[in-house]
């Protein structure tokens, strides 16, 4: 095997173009005829269980759109995206069809829906009898509902809904639904001004506002405009027997709707100016609000300003995760920081809890503080008590405690105490069930409780169900998967704590739910969902593992063609992403299954196996270190990571190792630029939706917690940009020209693709229209697909 070739770092300061730009709109790929048919399968029905767990919703949903809807009119602000012709936020993934199975007998009754309907995922109210939707028309959405006891299914609204903000929030009783419309007698759309009033100004007044880098922001006046014109909403009570629609207080901004569970009160959520340009909406002015059932004001909560000046990595001041507390009628609690939010500051307590009783007219009381930054609040079946989770940030620790919320002076019992990055000692998650009123809370037997969890072991993850006794702490295994299946404990099949719901597949069997009998070990089956690729189901799977040079133990899920002969050696794509980890025990665990079912979807590099390649995928590419250093060997570590998995498939016979090509989406797209400037192990390249240059990232990406002053070496040092002059491998760059996510502005690959240009470096840059960080529109999949197929055919499968 070749061996590594470390390159020295070198910052070039100009890009000079030494070839004609070459640049072109091309029409749109398909990859061969068998991939396609592969990817344009009906996807398997998603599965939602109704609160007492006796009805299951089977919700059929549509594979990909087409860029025509992807291509319809919408508007980026307030960190959104908003489609004007339907008043709501964009959806891309719709649900076309609805059945409901009884638990008991079994039987399936398809729901009467119109011919092609389009809607959201469906919502049970809190007794179950009823399910509510959005359905997507031409003009708007519309409020629609399903009685689970007849199957009929009618419309409460016209396509009035306003789905900017809200949703479906259904009150305790199960009768009525909080919605938001749009405000009656509203006029038309603003339109921009032709000529402009004047510059934009945006002011800083020497308060720090170290924030993250957000896209989709407000730019100017006029997207406030907008803003205000599609966020504001009439809230509204509709009833889901007579259809009564009544309309709760005046119209606003509100991006919370909470009914207490005595239906006496309302907490609202208003946003307010100034409205910020460096946050999304949420990081917004907002006041928290109590309301009584007719929208009349009982108290303002909280007066909150915008979130521009949290520190990084910390929380705003003042209440935040405000709810109604379960098995109150109409109490709220929140948590507050005792830290000013900054997880730097030295405290003997980061984060409170405190409650306020209505009629809201006294003080908020404390209900018990937490040494670290609050992380969440679960209450038992049996009112009085909870878990309380804390997390450390300094070092990826969470520790959960039962509290007493009846008894604030009593002293939190520690349960857990464990580094969030350990899988192996997972204790798994409390299972929970539903109130009459809506709430989930955990199932308590006398004293004990049940866990679910992951399993994960060095022999991979193995599902199990435990209970626990919080006296004695003792644990039972209840239940576990067995080789050589991957089953999930989904639920309890009602009351009975020996029946189970499990969701059930193998390498060749797809996901299916079953009823299980602990006393019996039968297995009883509930859904018959068919292999959508049974052509691939030939396509063999396997866990490898291997070290790195270090000694850390490695792993990764190798598939090879269907009818692979041992010994013969094919073109490898390396798939992987990278993540930190505070310690080399944590990082060398094994995670997943490969007794699990394969599904081949979208632009899946698991795709490339049908192609004749090797795909090793999930590679892991562990980078270990203290959170506040660790990305200083980063390069260093990926590195070594990758020649580690070349030498294990070179070493199996199975690889090539001159011809094998590494991919990655996201961070793993900047994993990718980065091996290839860095390291002479392969023979091409693929980068997806990446971010190459981390000074336009200066506040901190991934897991860095320094900022660009802090650290600029890391940050130079990890941007593939700085070193496009080292890049000689060829390189496909792949990006949504609307991409939103966080760090990854498609200005990241337009820059490196003319760096690399300038250079002559072999690269090809597919720009895709109106796809975000993930590719949706089947067009723009199918395009990818053959795109990275040609790359790799040309300089990895057919390299001399």
């Amino acid at each position: 095997m070749k061996k590594l070739a470390f390159r020295p770092a070198v910052v070039f300061a100009v890009a000079l173009a030494i070839c004609p730009v070459l640049s072109a709109q091309e029409p749109y790929k398909q990859p061969p005829k068998e991939v396609i048919d592969i990817v344009s399968a009906p996807p398997t029905p998603m599965v939602s269980m109704s609160p007492a767990g006796d009805t299951m919703a089977l919700i059929e949903r549509e594979s990909m759109p087409s860029i025509a809807y992807l291509a319809e009119p919408l508007l980026r602000i307030a960190g959104m995206r908003i489609t004007p012709a339907y008043h709501s936020r964009q959806v891309l993934s719709f649900s076309t069809g609805l059945s409901l199975k009884d638990m008991k007998t079994n039987a399936l009754r398809r729901i009467a829906l119109p011919d092609g309907v389009k809607f959201t995922f469906p919502s049970w109210s809190p007794d179950g009898r009823t399910i509510a939707l959005l359905r997507y028309v031409e003009g708007g959405v519309e409020l629609w509902t399903v009685d689970v006891a007849t199957a009929a299914a009618k419309a409460l609204t016209p396509p009035a809904v306003n789905a900017v903000l809200g949703g479906i929030d259904w009150a305790p009783d199960g009768r009525r639904i909080l919605v938001s419309l749009v405000p009656d007698g509203r006029g038309p759309a603003p339109t921009a001004p032709r000529v402009p009033a004047g510059p934009e100004v945006q002011i800083s007044g020497g308060r720090e506002a170290k924030i993250a880098t957000f896209q989709d922001l407000n730019k100017n006046a006029f997207d406030e405009v907008l803003f205000d014109y599609y966020a504001t909403s009439q809230t509204a009570l509709v009833d889901v027997a007579s259809g009564e629609v009544r309309k709760v207080g005046p119209a606003g901004i509100f991006d919370t709707l909470a009914v207490a569970p005595s239906m006496q009160y309302i907490l609202a959520g208003r946003v307010k100016r100034p409205y910020s340009y460096s946050l999304p909406a949420d990081g917004f002015a907002h006041s928290m609000e109590i309301w009584d059932m007719d929208g009349r004001m009982v108290k303002v909560l909280a007066d909150l300003p915008t979130e521009e000046g949290v520190p990084i990595n910390g929380v705003p001041k003042g209440p935040r995760n405000i709810a109604w507390m379960v098995h109150k009628p109409a109490t709220l609690i929140w948590t507050e920081a005792l830290d000013e939010g900054d997880p730097k500051a030295t405290v003997p307590f980061r984060d409170r809890y405190l409650t306020f009783d209505a009629p809201f007219t006294g003080e908020p009381k404390e209900a018990f503080k937490l040494k670290e930054r609050a992380a969440g609040l679960m209450y038992f079946a049996t009112p009085g008590r909870a878990l309380a989770s804390q997390s450390e940030w300094k070092r990826s620790w969470r520790t959960t405690f039962l509290v007493d919320l009846a008894n604030p002076a009593a002293e939190p019992v520690k349960i857990w105490d464990m580094s969030t990055q350990d899988r192996y000692n997972d204790p798994g998650r409390a299972v929970t069930m539903s109130l009459k009123t809506g709430e989930r809370v955990i199932i308590q037997d006398k004293d004990w409780i049940y866990l679910a969890g992951a399993g994960s072991s060095p022999k991979g993850d193995h599902p199990f169900l435990d209970r626990m006794n919080l006296k004695t702490m003792k644990v039972e295994r209840l239940w576990q998967c067995q080789d050589p299946a991957y089953e999930t404990f989904v639920d309890f099949a009602g009351t009975s704590r020996t029946k189970l719901i499990t969701s059930c597949e193998t390498k060749v069997d797809p996901p299916n739910y079953y009823f299980y009998d602990l006393k019996t070990k039968k297995r009883t089956a509930l859904t018959d969902f068919k292999d959508p690729a049974p052509q691939l189901t030939a396509v063999k799977k396997e866990r490898i593992t291997y070290k790195r040079a270090d000694g850390l133990e490695l792993s990764g899920t190798l598939y090879l063609p269907a009818g692979h002969q041992p010994g013969t050696r094919l073109p490898v794509v390396i798939w992987a992403y990278p993540m930190e980890y505070d310690t080399a025990a944590t990082a060398g665990q094994v995670r997943g299954s490969v007794n699990r079912f394969t599904f081949y979807r979208g632009t899946s590099q698991l795709l490339f196996v049908t192609q004749g390649y090797a795909v090793l995928d999930n590679a892991e590419m562990p980078v270990v270190g203290t959170p506040e250093k660790v990305n200083d060997t980063f390069i260093q570590q990926i590195v070594s990571n990758a020649e580690a998995a070349i030498r294990k498939l070179d070493e199996m016979g199975v690889g090539d190792p001159k011809r094998v090509g590494i991919g990655g989406h996201s961070y793993g797209a900047f994993m990718t630029a980065n091996l290839l400037a860095h390291c002479d192990l392969f023979a091409a390249g693929i980068a997806r939706s990446g971010a190459y240059n981390r000074t336009l990232t200066p506040f901190g990406f991934q897991s860095e917690r320094r900022t660009l002053w802090e650290a600029p070496e890391t940050y130079i040092k990890m941007s593939p940009f700085m070193f496009a002059d080292k890049i000689k491998t060829p390189l496909l760059m792949i990006h949504g020209m609307a991409d939103n996510n966080s760090g990854t502005f498609p200005i990241q690959s337009e820059r490196l693709f003319a760096a690399l240009k300038g250079f002559g470096a072999t690269v090809r840059f597919v720009y895709l229209p109106y796809e975000s960080h993930g590719y949706s529109a089947r067009e723009s999949v199918l395009t990818v697909l053959a795109e990275m197929f040609e790359w790799f055919d040309k300089y990895v499968k057919n390299r001399k």
